[in-house]
This record gives structure tokens, sequence and C-alpha cells, in this order.
């Protein structure tokens, strides 16, 4: 008889959600690990990867019964199933691990497939969430760094090499950037994720006598930013503005490639859409050629963030 349950694993910079879904689309059970704490050690972290991933198997009930393992990760590699240079994994920021293949061994030769994560997220929001019926959208995921997913006539974008779709590495800033975890200056990541910015708030900060509660907070987090837009707070509202406008100009060059529906926001920066959504809108349409004024949607994700990333996973391991 055919397996009939897949797991799901969202691998991020600070941490790991994994969860059993069955063929409906339900996450049965997930779990969450850590995924900062194992230094350049990627053995280690695959081993309480696997731990984790057969615990929650047991929890839902479904031991011997999982068909395979779908996982999203920074730099995941479709055709390799190695996660390769991935600056905001310790473990994978200086070589390429073979994930795929060390994790189905830990896990007793149960297959695994592997993507990008934000390619991962792309697929659950076009299965489960804002991007249902669409066949032509980016999805932009805004956490610890900027990923994306490129969806054309319904296929995800893979390229030659399986890297395609790298768009926070695109460069929003020529002179005098900041340094980018990838090495590069300038890239949209090192301004409009979730660290960036945070470092907009502290650079801002000591750059003016401008008040702000945030001068109170002595490690500032973009939820601090988040929290004193919330109340008010003139410099918080002005960053927000700012990386609000790096991102529809770039959505703007983005749009020019693959002439997408929409544009799809996910992520823990993607909660703060009050704040984003206006300086977002306003960017693109002034930089978007005619052709595509009053054409492309910014819609932000209707999934829970954890189930999304799990769910597109998920997806991977049904083609095993």
């Amino acid at each position: 008889m055919e397996k009939q349950y897949v797991v799901g694993i969202d691998v991020g910079g600070q941490t790991s959600k994994i969860g059993v879904v069955d063929a409906r689309g339900d996450v049965l059970a997930q779990t969450v690990i850590r995924s900062d704490i194992y230094g350049d050690d990627a053995n280690a972290f695959i081993e309480a990867l696997a731990a984790a991933t057969q615990g929650c198997i047991k929890d839902a009930g479904k031991e011997g019964e999982i068909r395979g393992i779908g996982v999203g990760a920074p730099n995941g590699n479709y055709y390799t199933g190695e996660v390769a240079f991935a600056p905001n994994l310790a473990w994978a920021a200086k070589q390429a691990v073979k994930f795929s293949e060390i994790l189905s061994a830990a896990m007793g030769g149960i297959p695994v497939s592997l993507t990008n994560d934000a390619n991962a997220a792309a697929m659950g929001e076009m299965a489960y969430g804002a991007a249902r019926g669409m066949k032509n959208f980016i999805m932009i995921t805004l956490g610890t760094g900027v990923g994306s997913g490129i969806v054309i006539d319904g296929k995800m974008v893979y390229g030659h090499d399986g890297f395609a779709g790298e768009l926070g590495h695109t460069n929003v800033v020529r002179n005098n950037g900041r340094v980018c975890g990838c090495g590069r200056t300038g890239c949209l990541e090192a301004y409009c994720s979730a660290i960036g910015l945070a470092k907009t708030a502290r650079e801002w900060l000591e750059m003016s006598s401008e008040p702000s509660s945030l001068r109170m907070i002595e490690k500032i987090t973009s939820k601090d930013v988040y929290d004193a837009a919330k109340e008010g707070d003139k410099l918080a509202l002005k960053v927000f503005d700012y990386t609000g406008s790096l991102l529809g100009r770039q959505f703007a060059d983005f749009v020019a490639f693959s002439a997408p529906e929409a544009i799809v926001l996910f992520g823990g920066l993607a909660r703060a859409k009050e704040f984003l959504y206006e300086p977002m809108m306003t960017a693109m349409e002034e930089n978007l050629l005619k052709i595509w004024q009053g054409k492309v949607k910014i819609v932000f994700s209707q999934l829970k963030e954890s189930d999304a990333a799990i769910l597109g996973a998920s997806a991977l391991a049904w083609e095993l």
C-alpha cells in the first residue's frame, strides 16, 4: 500500500520547523529546533534535525508511513540536494553540504527532496494560500534574509544550476552600500531583511539627535522598530517608509523580467504590512514601465508562517 504521509521541513537562519502532512495538506504534528547553535558542524545539525523529525513522526502516530521528506533551506539546490554557501547558516556558509544525502541516511533511507526556502514558501502559497490560481507570481520572504521564489506558467524557476531567484542579492545601493552576509555590498537583503531594517534604525539614531523611544533600547530588533512605529514614533515610521520604498523600487525591476500577476510577501517582517504597503506600492508604481502600471498586485501571505513553508516543502515530497 502506498504511503500516505510526508514530512515538510523549513530550515531557517535561526530555527527549523518540521511538520508531518497528509494528502489534504493538514499538518498533523509539528515541532521546532534551533538552527544557529551548531557552529560550522553540519553533521551535528542534521543529526539533531533527524532526531526531531523522528520524534515528530512518532507524535503524529505515522511511524513507517512516511513517503518522503521535502526540505526548504537557504541556498538549497533542487538539482544536487546540497545546501551551498548560505550566508545565514554557519554550518553551510563556507561549504556545500550534501544535505539530502546525509538526512536521508540519518532517517533510515527515507528519500529527501530539497529546494530553496523561498521556493518552498512559494509552492505552499500556490497550493494553499494567496497565490492559489496564479500561474505567474514572485514570492518574497522577508525574514533573517530576503529570499525569493519565481513562478512562471505555474512552474518554479530553478535555472540551469538550481540557484535561480536570488533576488535578495540584487544591488539596491550601488555606492557605499552595506556589506551583506554574502560578502557583496549594497544587496537588498542588507537593507530590507529584519536584520537590515534594525540596522537602519541603529544607523539613523547614531547620525541624528531626533527623539525616539528606540534610544532606550540597547540591542534594537525589527520588532522593537515595529512596536515603536505602532506608538507613532517618527523615526521608526521613517525607517519603515525607507525600507518599503527600497523594496518597491526593486519590485519594479523584478516585474520587468517576469511580468508577474502579483508579488506575494511572506515572513516575519511582512507582518508589518500596515507600515510597508504604501511606500512599497508607491515606489513600485513610480518605477514601473507604463505597460505594467496598475497591473501588478502586492499581496501578503494568507498562511500561518509556520505552515506555509512546511506545506510548501512537503509538496516536494509527494513527487518522490
